[in-house]
C-alpha cells in the first residue's frame, strides 16, 4: 500500500503500471495457494471424519435448535421412465379440451 501511495503521488505511469502488474501477479499466486489449501483441507476433512459422527453432530445441532431433522432420502419414482403418469394423462386431456375450445 505504501508503494502504491508513492507511485500515485509521483504520477509516473511506468511505475504505476509495474506496481499494478506486481500486484496482479501476487494476487494470482495467492488465489492459487488458497485454492490448493482449500482443496487439501477438504480432502483431509472428508477422509477423516466418519459419516456416523457427522450425522450425530447434525442431529445434536438440530435438537438444540428445536428442529426435526430427516436424514432419509425420499423414495424414488416407482414407475419406469417413459410411461405416462396420471398427471401427464390429465394434462393431455386438458390440452385436448383446450384445443377443442379454440376450434369452436
Amino acid at each position: 500500500v505504501k508503494s502504491m501511495d508513492s507511485a500515485m503521488r509521483s504520477m509516473n505511469l511506468e511505475k504505476i503500471s509495474a506496481l499494478m502488474d506486481k500486484f496482479e501477479q501476487q494476487f494470482e499466486h495467492l488465489d492459487v495457494q488458497s485454492s490448493y489449501m482449500e482443496q487439501a483441507m477438504s480432502d483431509t476433512t472428508t477422509l477423516t471424519v466418519p459419516q456416523g459422527q457427522v450425522d450425530n453432530l447434525m442431529q445434536q445441532v438440530a435438537d438444540e435448535a428445536g428442529l426435526e431433522l430427516n436424514m432419509e432420502l425420499p423414495a424414488g419414482q416407482q414407475q419406469p421412465i417413459g410411461t405416462a403418469s396420471a398427471a401427464s394423462a390429465e394434462q393431455d386431456e386438458l390440452s385436448q379440451r383446450l384445443a377443442k375450445l379454440r376450434q369452436a
